[in-house]
């Protein structure tokens, strides 16, 4: 068996792993580049591996960095079938139209438009359901899903060929939430494993104090009579920000103040979310405890979804203090970007970042403290106050990282460090082979290794 790294290593995106053993060959994720300009040119080139010989794709969750080329690879040639949960098919099909109508909108006179919407029907064609803990087979691989506590039906991979085991973390998540269930783990005996490291050097604040830091800003908002801009990824990051602003308008810990989300694909993402609340493989079993009292858990008083263009429009004719949840988590499109044209100059406005920054990317800048940057042709004073909120993110921190290593580490003979900024992966490494006593590698892109 081997398997060579063409995505997802020495950075956070464009996940793609392909793994091979006798003559047949699996991908591990299919992901879009994101952040840095150079993204733009990995993502509109050709595969480094043939799409017409990939017996299977298997899709460990439905963020864009690790589903975003699967169209260009079915416009490519491939032809089999492509393997999830329930959940990531249902979410993947509306993030895969909003990449193109993003990609349509922004790059299309680039040639940058890698594929349209009658290849993101063909893929969803392709897609086939697995639930957790089921195994299957592709060629000669035996393969089963746990469920990797992310994002709503996020898994970890245990793909088996001959003697060989070998463990695909995904992406982990930051447990405990309060929406999914906490991250599962693999015990038993593997040879080899893969390990994220996107916050392999940090420790996220706790889950109690995020929420309190998040209530502190709101209430300020309130106090200055200013507005509150969240940058919030639609999936996931929205539907936890609703979930705890709902508890607290239950428990009036917050005073009135509107709040708006202004996304259309995270409504839609938040009506898949009701489609699952009830069901217990995938949500939190205090989740579906709320739910069954009555508590509509996304939506409370003073809550305004805003799906339409026009709607969104309108949200400029509100005063003060107001609250406004948009799309991208990274500021690179959507939604938010208009706002932060309309607000980043004030200086009695807020952002508020709550997930990662990808390099490169225009929430990243401006975290990192930039004065100006470029917003739809625009060059844009920031003078409104930046902060932060690292207990939001989706992902495990380092002690979270450690564990999934700790549990998974019986019988390894190597563990890839994968999907994480180098200095955050370095970091990672060494802590893991320190406490472990399992060698680690940090692959490099187009990396062969034979196991």
């Amino acid at each position: 068996m081997k398997i060579k790294f063409w995505g997802g290593v020495g950075e956070v995106t464009g996940s793609n792993h392909l793994l091979e053993d006798q003559n047949n060959k699996i991908l591990i994720d299919c992901g879009m580049f994101q952040g840095a300009d150079q993204a733009f040119e990995k993502n509109s080139a050709d595969f480094s591996y043939d799409p017409h010989e990939i017996e299977g794709v298997l899709i460990t969750h439905a963020h864009i960095d690790h589903i975003g080329r699967l169209p260009k690879l079915v416009r490519d040639g491939f032809d089999k079938n492509i393997y999830s949960t329930a959940p990531t098919k249902d979410m993947a099909y509306h993030l895969l139209l909003d990449s193109y109508a993003i990609m349509s909108k922004n790059f299309a006179t680039k040639n940058m438009v890698i594929y349209d919407e009658a290849d993101i029907a063909k893929t969803m064609s392709l897609w086939k359901v697995v639930p957790y803990h089921h195994k299957f087979s592709i060629k000669n691989f035996d393969i089963e899903y746990i469920d990797a506590g992310h994002i709503l039906g996020s898994a970890s991979l245990r793909i088996t060929s001959g003697n060989n085991k070998i463990l695909f973390s995904g992406d982990l998540g930051n447990v405990p939430s309060p929406i999914v269930k906490d991250t599962e783990y693999f015990t038993e005996s593997a040879d080899y494993a893969l390990l994220e490291s996107t916050y392999g050097a940090r420790i996220h604040e706790s889950a109690s104090n995020r929420k309190q830091l998040l209530k502190d800003h709101i209430i300020d908002a309130v106090r200055k009579k200013s507005v509150l801009l969240i940058p919030a990824f639609a999936m996931e990051r929205t539907q936890e920000l609703l979930y705890e602003i709902n508890d607290m308008v239950e428990k009036k810990e917050l005073p009135a103040v509107p709040i708006f989300v202004d996304s259309s694909l995270s409504i839609k993402l938040t009506k898949i979310y009701d489609k699952y609340s009830s069901d217990p493989n995938f949500f939190d079993q205090e989740a579906i405890k709320l739910i069954k009292a009555g508590d509509d858990i996304f939506n409370f008083a003073g809550l305004t979804y805003t799906p339409t263009v026009e709607e969104s429009k309108k949200i400029n004719d509100f005063p003060a203090p107001k609250v406004i949840i948009a799309s991208s988590g990274m500021s690179e499109g959507g939604r938010i970007i208009h706002h932060e044209v309309r607000y980043l100059p004030d200086p009695n406005a807020t952002i508020l970042f709550v997930g990662f920054q990808a390099y490169g990317s225009k929430g990243r800048q401006v975290l990192d403290g930039a004065k100006k940057i470029q917003i739809l042709g625009q060059e844009i004073d920031i003078k409104a106050q930046v902060k932060k909120i690292g207990g939001y993110s989706a992902h495990a921190d380092q002690p979270l990282l450690l564990k999934w290593a700790k549990e998974s580490k019986n019988g390894l003979k190597k563990m890839f460090i994968t999907h994480g900024d180098l200095d955050q992966a370095q970091i990672l490494a060494k802590k893991v082979n320190d406490e472990t006593g399992v060698e680690t590698i940090i692959p490099g892109f187009g990396q062969t290794i034979e196991l």
